[in-house]
């Protein structure tokens, strides 16, 4: 009679105990009668009545959604947007979010915002603006989402657009204004090219014309130069012909004769 007694009481009491095991990178959330209790369960073995008690899990891993979206550019240009994002729940907001949003929060939370901010940034772009700037727009998603989700509970740690698609007439008008931008710039760099060059042929005209001048001048205030110049040119020889009694050579002076006998010797030889 008392082995029975006693097998009865083990029997009862194992009864009213239950374990549940919260799997790493999760947290227990007990519910009593429907109603939340304590504070979320570490992972590990959890006892708790299985009578009156139960225990869910909420994931607190990071965790990455993928997807294509369409949004529509400042230009009305229909854009398909590919683009993740890597989120995950604030332990410290299991709680809240459970009471408040329950175990599918994802679904409830990350799913609408996510494209409401990215259709909301997407429509400031135009459409050519948008492909190359396509760094400053997911700056500008990802800032947002980390501060809509992130009041919500949730940690938004990277968000990246993968691609942009427009239609095929669109990407063809796209790309012919590409090589069209190109193009003036290309010819753009061609005419400062031919106006530096036209610039550095002035410089040397200008140059050459100052010489000149100076030249000229110094051979106006001095008589004597312009024999000497003269020297420097003659070769040495006397016109074959000689039409008249002048010479066609300049008149040589007492301080240029010893140079043009010089000249003249040299030629003999």
């Amino acid at each position: 009679m008392k082995k029975l007694l006693a097998t009865t009481a083990i029997v009862l009491s194992l009864s009213g105990c239950g374990f549940e095991i919260v799997d790493t990178g999760n947290r227990g959330i007990e519910t009593r009668f429907g109603e939340v209790v304590g504070e979320p369960l570490p992972e590990g073995m959890q006892f708790y009545n299985p009578l009156t008690s139960n225990i869910s899990e909420m994931s607190v891993r990071t965790q990455t959604w993928t997807v294509d979206s369409t949004a529509y550019t400042k230009d009305v240009q229909q854009a398909k947007i590919a683009f993740s994002v890597n989120y995950n729940l604030d332990p410290a907001a299991v709680l809240n979010i459970y009471k408040t949003v329950g175990e599918h929060w994802e679904e409830r939370l990350v799913a609408q915002a996510v494209p409401a901010v990215m259709k909301n940034v997407i429509g400031k772009w135009e459409a050519v603006e948008l492909v190359s700037n396509r760094n400053k727009a997911t700056a500008e998603i990802e800032k947002n989402l980390i501060e809509t989700l992130g009041a919500q509970g949730v940690i938004v740690s990277r968000f990246e657009i993968t691609n942009i698609d427009y239609d095929a007439a669109f990407e063809k008008a796209v790309e012919a204004k590409v090589v069209a931008i190109q193009k003036a710039a290309e010819a753009e760099n061609k005419t400062k090219q031919v106006a530096e060059e036209a610039k550095q042929q002035l410089i040397t005209a200008e140059a050459f014309a100052k010489g000149m001048k100076i030249k000229s001048d110094a051979l106006a205030q001095n008589k004597s130069l312009v024999d000497y110049e003269a020297v420097q040119k003659w070769d040495g020889h006397l016109p074959q012909y000689n039409f008249g009694n002048s010479l066609p050579i300049i008149n040589i002076g007492s301080a240029t004769k010893a140079a043009v006998a010089a000249s003249v010797n040299e030629q003999d030889k």
